[in-house]
């Protein structure tokens, strides 16, 4: 019996972690406790189905205060805690009037930004009815070529009040123009305007296989960009370190964060050689994440983003403001499935919970529907919905990293750190992203790393619900928004060829092409503002073909 004063250590001996293993064994009847009850991942990372002060020592406080060098604990002293995380909805309807409508009814229902991505053609530089665009025009985005475009899917959307991220590609100067000269059409100072321009070249060249013309035609127009923001739009940011096309082609954890590392120096160096100081370059930059279902993983990997880049800006002199990572997450293509849909509500909340418990700056879900086609109107709600209600209801944002002190969250962190670490080191001993990436290096690592996933998939020892595992070959399927892609094709296009067109087309194309570093953005700017299209300025970026 227990005394008023008395405590379990005074009526039970003390146990060590050896004797609570070699009574587990027992129990296992001479089966191994590592192959029963030891967890192996992809990372090389083994989890223990018990954890103790003995697995982190947190007596040093390694993981520090929230707001404070190393960031661990997140990048601001009160977290999210104030407004909650920026609640991000990407749209990517192919024409502006249905893109408003879909715009309108997020915001008039609890959406705080959105991340507009282009079409295909617009992302390649062309414009809609250029003979280069056939059959991208459409794909995969929204087709706005012009200034007049940008107006009617924002018509009625007054920017100063939320926050537009674009999805560019390799157009992302132009797209950055053209939205710069929507808030001045508003009458909207780019100083109050909350803006992410996405530039990424590292990311386009890993996705597409190819760029028009050179990396260093993209590093130019993404110093350009920065440097420009930095005295015009001091709340925007211009470069996104996305780890996205390494995650879904198959990389471990530790690779996407060595990955996004290494993408973050690269891009750091490149600013840093044009005249901005480092503090100014990280500030420029919003880390960019998709996350899977393995929660605890996401949250650690989240987690060792921080740490990484705080130190990674420390060794660069970097202050310990410009050491907080902005970071964007989203639920990774990886675990959405086709088959059996409706799971991928489920899905959606666990990697919501994960970005959100963590600390995320913005986060963004896709329709439960996503991998079948556009989303429906209902799956937007219930995927704007499911992150309403971890702020609203669950209080999510209330408590500054809850995952914190604990031993397997403080454990997978610091491991994962390491690991991706290790990488990272080799990355740049390779001479850093860019070489790895273009040499095949980063390709040979992710297909050495997806292959035991993939086997393991394939037999279903790795279950995928409603897929591989409890399957209803008797479903029936949500029906997703459909377009009439080639009606709206040709639709656009036919408003782009009555459209107003500058006096002087030739003249503002030729100040664009004249122009070099910040300059040229004003060029783009006002020569969108005169009627330009978004393909005629990309048309004078000097790059080369398409490679």
């Amino acid at each position: 019996m227990f005394s008023d004063n008395s405590s379990h250590t005074d009526v039970f001996e003390p146990v060590s972690s050896e004797q609570w293993q070699a009574a587990v064994e027992k129990d296992l009847k001479g089966i191994p406790f590592k192959k029963k009850l030891v967890t192996h991942t992809y990372e090389g990372i083994d989890l223990n189905p018990l954890y103790t002060k003995g697995d982190w020592d947190g007596s040093a406080d390694l993981s520090g205060f929230a707001g404070m060098a190393p960031m661990t604990r997140g990048s601001l002293p009160l977290g999210m805690h104030t407004c909650g995380w920026d609640i991000r909805q990407e749209r990517a309807e192919p024409e502006a009037d249905s893109l408003n409508a879909r715009l309108l009814d997020d915001l008039e229902h609890g959406v705080t930004s959105v991340l507009l991505r282009l079409d295909a053609a617009t992302r390649r530089g062309v414009d809609v009815n250029a003979p280069a665009s056939d059959k991208l025009a459409g794909l995969d985005g929204a087709m706005l070529p012009n200034l007049e475009e940008f107006e009617r899917a924002f018509q009625g959307v007054h920017l100063g009040m939320i926050g537009v991220a674009l999805e560019a590609g390799a157009g992302a100067l132009p797209a950055a123009a053209a939205l710069a000269a929507l808030c001045k059409k508003q009458g909207l100072s780019l100083d109050k305007a909350w803006l992410a321009f996405n530039c990424d070249p590292l990311a386009v060249l890993a996705r597409d296989g190819m760029l028009p013309g050179t990396l260093e035609d993209l590093y130019e127009e993404m110093a350009a960009l920065s440097i420009w923001a930095e005295a015009n739009a001091p709340r925007a940011t211009t470069i996104r370190v996305g780890s996205a096309p390494y995650h879904h082609a198959g990389a471990t954890a530790a690779q996407d964060l060595a990955f996004s590392m290494a993408t973050g120096v690269e891009y750091l160096r490149r600013l840093t050689e044009h005249g901005m100081s480092v503090d100014a370059a990280a500030n420029q930059m919003l880390f960019s994440y998709v996350v899977g279902t393995n929660f605890f993983l996401a949250a650690s990997k989240l987690r060792a983003a921080r740490r990484l880049w705080s130190r990674i800006v420390e060794a660069s002199n970097g202050s310990e403001s410009a050491q907080r990572m902005r970071m964007h997450v989203r639920t990774s293509k990886r675990v959405i499935t086709q088959r059996d849909p409706w799971v991928n509500m489920l899905r959606n909340t666990v990697c919501c919970f994960a970005a959100g418990m963590v600390g995320a700056d913005s986060v963004t879900l896709p329709g439960f529907d996503a991998a079948i086609g556009h989303p429906s109107p209902m799956s937007a709600r219930i995927a704007r919905n499911t992150q309403i209600i971890l702020q609203e209801e669950s209080h999510l944002h209330r408590v500054v990293d809850p995952a914190g002190g604990s031993w397997f969250i403080e454990s997978l962190t610091d491991e994962l750190a390491q690991k991706a670490w290790a990488i990272f080191q080799e990355i740049e001993w390779l001479g850093g992203m860019s070489v790895a990436l273009t040499t095949g290096w980063i390709h040979d690592q992710i297909d050495s790393a997806f292959a035991p996933r993939a086997k393991n998939i394939a037999t279903r020892r790795d279950a995928v619900l409603g897929v591989s595992e409890f399957a209803n070959v008797a479903e029936s399927k949500p029906d997703p928004a459909r377009y009439p892609i080639d009606e709206l094709r040709e639709k656009v296009r036919s408003r782009l060829q009555a459209r107003k067109r500058a006096d002087a087309i030739t003249g503002w194309l030729d100040r664009v092409r004249a122009s070099s570093g910040p300059a040229r953005v004003d060029a783009a700017i006002a020569a969108i503002g005169a009627g330009v299209t978004l393909g005629e300025v990309s048309s004078m970026l000097e790059r080369g073909e398409w490679a």
